[in-house]
């Protein structure tokens, strides 16, 4: 190839030109992600466990990326200190009482600090403020309780599988209602004598009713009942005489 045609010299200057372009266009859009042309403040938290959360994740709040996740360090054996870098134009909405929880883009995606919303008379966090955390669930331990509950769900299974065998073979009392004909037969005769027993009581309370000797009683039964229901209604009307005089 002639180095020193004018092809080749067009050729050579068109791809310095494309590549100055596509890195011009990766620092901004490197810069834009990580707030490099953006005024921004600073603000900190501190977490047990960040559970894969790296430098450079981002920040939301309201649901809208606000800033990225400036440094991660070990303060000591049960504490990690995390810095976050915040657009300068969100500052007005940060309250002092806000609290930072590590969250997930989806259901597999990145880490991400998410700043709740703080109360309306909390004053504006300043500058390198600490915010309170909420330490994150690992995905670990939603395992090992899955588990457990997947464990608990198979032996009650089992148990129920246990007990409608012995029911469908008869065993047991419900099995015995169920697969015995006899033990149905003797329920559904005392359902009868009960219904005959209850109709006898009716008969001989109307019968005690007209009775000499204790018509008496009945009828003090019937004349207090009937003065109660008198006094209730007296009350009733008074308190309807009294509501419309009011008026």
């Amino acid at each position: 190839m002639d180095t020193n045609s004018q092809k080749f010299k067009i050729r050579l200057g068109l791809f310095v030109i494309g590549g100055i372009v596509l890195f011009v266009l990766a620092i901004f859009v490197i810069g834009r992600q990580k707030n490099l042309f953006n005024p921004v403040f600073k603000l900190t938290t501190t977490f047990y466990n960040v559970s894969g959360l790296q430098v450079g994740n981002n920040i939301r709040f309201c649901g809208i990326n606000v800033g990225t996740v400036d440094k991660i360090s070990i303060i000591n054996d049960s504490t990690v200190g995390v810095n976050m870098l915040i657009r300068k134009e969100v500052k007005q909405f940060i309250k002092s009482d806000c609290q930072v929880a590590i969250g997930s883009e989806g259901l597999i995606g990145d880490r991400l600090l998410v700043i709740t919303q703080g109360s309306a008379d909390a004053a504006l966090a300043n500058e390198g403020q600490e915010l309170a955390s909420v330490e994150p669930v690992e995905t670990d331990a939603i395992i090992a309780s899955l588990r457990v509950t997947s464990g608990n769900a198979e032996i009650i299974t089992q148990q129920l599988a246990e007990i409608m065998t012995k029911v469908n073979s008869g065993n047991g009392t419900i099995g015995r209602l169920i697969q015995d004909s006899t033990i149905a037969e003797n329920l559904n005769q005392t359902m009868k004598n009960l219904k005959r027993s209850s109709k006898g009581l009716d008969e001989n309370m109307e019968a005690a009713k007209h009775n000499f000797l204790l018509r008496g009683f009945f009828k003090k039964k019937e004349k207090a009942a009937e003065k109660k229901l008198k006094e209730a209604e007296e009350k009733k009307l008074a308190a309807k005489k009294l509501k419309e005089e009011k008026k």
